[in-house]
């Protein structure tokens, strides 16, 4: 596949990053045309200071990776990263919430970020691994009247990651009217590749290097 590097947005994900990390991950991102990097809101000030004005995009997660928060603290921490100056928005959803068939809270909790991100695209991680086929299309409808811009497979976190059969699925549910992210064990250029071909615009990787 040509330019594998548009769809990668390199994940680094840890609490303990130095000034060093963020900035090889920014100059590694520059370097490879990296379409971002997926980082903590904490993060998000030294991150921009290495990129200046380079179009790398600036990802950053809230409610992560647990997605519990009362859905006015979504909000609240989608406004933090705005202000902070991230470009786009990956939210966790309630799982148990969406378990429990408690959709209104689920709503909320997506549409408190969309409204609080303003115009940042937000992406909507709704952790395939918990969920059975009839809960992801709900996921993926819940996501798409709040007007999230991305439905996402997974944090990372959790019991599994991504799945081509998955990412396929979303896909012919939101039926190119949302962007489909895979994440979550994405290790290799070939892997990458079935989740391209099976739907994916972007894909969420540590590994991003390796692929390039």
């Amino acid at each position: 596949m040509d330019n594998i590097s548009k769809y990668l947005e390199y994940t680094l994900l840890k609490k303990n990053l130095k000034d060093e990390d963020i900035k090889k991950l920014c100059l590694d991102a520059i370097k490879h045309n990296f379409f971002g990097i997926c980082i903590y809101p904490e993060y998000i000030k030294k991150a921009k200071e290495y990129l200046k004005d380079n179009k790398t995009k600036i990802i950053t997660v809230i409610d992560f990776p647990s997605g519990d928060s009362d859905p006015i603290e979504k909000g609240k921490k989608a406004k933090i990263a705005k202000d902070l100056g991230a470009d786009e928005i990956d939210m966790v959803i309630d799982v148990l919430a969406l378990k429990d068939k408690d959709y209104n809270k689920v709503y909320k909790g997506i549409k408190e970020v969309v409204e609080n991100a303003s115009s940042i695209p937000v992406k909507v991680i709704i952790e395939t691994c918990y969920l059975n086929y009839d809960e992801k299309i709900i996921a993926c409808a819940l996501s798409k009247i709040a007007k999230a811009k991305f439905v996402k497979t997974s944090t990372g976190f959790a019991e599994a990651g991504a799945n081509v059969q998955d990412v396929f699925l979303l896909q012919k549910i939101v039926n190119g009217q949302m962007g489909v992210k895979a994440s979550g064990g994405i290790k290799t250029l070939k892997e990458a590749e079935l989740m391209i071909t099976a739907g994916a615009s972007r894909i969420g990787t540590s590994n991003a290097l390796e692929m390039v």
